[in-house]
């Protein structure tokens, strides 16, 4: 009988902590692998063949695999995952300017008509006319 196994029979409470601390290192490491695979597929800088071979080696050895991965490319792992963040901000703030009916240049153009009927280079029936035509 091994030492764990001992152990185990006599303290039931050691049993269930081992228990538990493999299967939360087993989460751990499905968390990474999921993680690199997905920063592995996201990349867009790497060639495809580049990409299979990472993905070969981090499911095939995912310990050496995982670390190997993080230590040649982990530096831009964040600064990746920061400019996805930023373009998927980006969409959403697009999509909520298009919902709400109005868009940046829209704004600009108003204001740029305003100037010109503040300077009278145009009348007031023209800055109405050229508004609802902005509106529609």
């Amino acid at each position: 009988m091994s030492a764990t196994q001992y152990l185990a029979y006599d303290y039931p409470v050691l049993g269930a902590f081992w228990t538990l601390f493999w299967i939360f290192l087993w989460v751990i490491l499905l968390v990474l692998v999921f993680r690199v695979v997905v920063d592995i597929f996201r990349d867009r800088e790497m060639s495809g063949w580049a990409k299979a071979g990472w993905l070969l080696f981090v499911l095939i050895l995912p310990f050496i695999g995982i670390f190997a991965y993080l230590i040649v490319r982990g530096k831009n792992m964040a600064e990746r995952d920061a400019r996805r963040s930023q373009e998927q901000r980006g969409m959403v703030n697009a999509y909520i300017r298009e919902a709400a009916g109005g868009t940046n240049r829209d704004v600009d153009d108003l204001t740029r008509l305003s100037g010109l009927r503040a300077s009278g280079d145009i009348t007031a029936a023209e800055f109405q006319r050229a508004k609802e035509k902005i509106l529609r």
